[in-house]
């Protein structure tokens, strides 16, 4: 298959707010939007399940995402790196 007939996955940037579960954690991401009428910039969250193998994501790790075929029923993304480690409290 050649370079260009490759579709380019959608990637999102979130923190990891649950790894209880076995090889998924929950992503919470937000992204800021301008009110159409008021013009007040709002934050806008969303929760999103992710495929991680082993352990080296933990909670409060930012992560990059990517969109992937479905795994389960809630789940259709998986982490592709940790941008940046939480720190230990």
């Amino acid at each position: 298959m050649n370079q260009a007939t490759v579709k380019e996955r959608r990637t999102l940037t979130g923190r990891i707010v649950s790894d209880k579960m076995q090889k998924t954690v929950t992503v919470l991401v937000e992204r800021r939007v301008k009110h159409a009428v008021i013009g007040k910039i709002l934050t806008r969250t969303q929760k999103y399940h992710a495929h991680v193998e082993g352990d080296e994501a933990k909670t409060g790790d930012v992560v990059m995402i990517e969109e992937c075929a479905p795994i389960s029923k809630t789940k259709a993304w998986r982490v592709i790196q940790i941008l940046e480690k939480g720190r230990a409290i």
